[in-house]
């Protein structure tokens, strides 16, 4: 079975993961997988507490993408592969792995989902959510509220320390790469090619 992967990426907040649930919705797990480049977030376990939290989770050396590689090629090769899952609350690894099967399509989405070049090589299509920085800051504050336990002033502080910043330094650049730029919500041209990918 031939594998495409197709790169997603854009600003925290951009719509990264809402519009790779659509694709799963439309075209189905047996035919999806779902690369989440947040699970490759570095293990901080070794550090107390206090310094895990202040670490800048915005720039590229957060992630280890040498482990992304390699688990790509055991995709490839073993049909299979056991990526890492990732507790935002404690900023270490879990346990548990996240089983990911070879599929027609796999999606790596994450802000730097285009950054490292090995990866980006990978890719059969490349993509890029370009929204506005008060809609990705609205979006940022109510999932991390929910989902991480955050309290709006350390959202707010983050996002004015590290996230902006990073943003326009190394994640904004990575738009040169892509194949597709999605500055709206409409979905249509990427699925388009996704249904000509899946089509053969």
């Amino acid at each position: 079975m031939k594998t495409n992967i197709i790169g997603i990426a854009g600003g925290s907040g951009s719509g990264k993961t809402f519009i790779t649930n659509q694709i799963i919705k439309k075209f189905g797990e047996k035919k999806v997988s779902i690369i989440e480049l947040d699970s490759y977030y570095k293990d901080l376990s070794h550090l107390p507490f206090d310094k895990r939290k202040i670490n800048n989770f915005d720039h590229p050396n957060s992630f280890d993408f040498k482990l992304l590689i390699n688990d790509l090629d055991k995709l490839e090769k073993n049909n299979y592969v056991n990526i890492p899952t990732y507790d935002y609350k404690t900023h270490t690894r879990m346990k548990t792995k996240k089983l990911i099967n070879k599929n027609m399509l796999i999606i790596i989405e994450g802000i730097f989902s285009l950054y490292n070049k090995n990866i980006r090589d990978k890719m059969s299509f490349k993509v890029f959510l370009d929204e506005s920085e008060k809609i990705r800051l609205d979006r940022r504050l109510k999932r991390d509220i929910i989902d991480r336990d955050r309290t709006v002033k350390s959202i707010n502080n983050q996002y004015k320390k590290t996230v902006i910043p990073m943003h326009k330094k190394f994640v904004e650049p990575t738009k040169a790469y892509a194949d597709l730029v999605i500055e709206d919500s409409s979905k249509k041209t990427l699925f388009n090619k996704i249904e000509n990918i899946l089509n053969g």
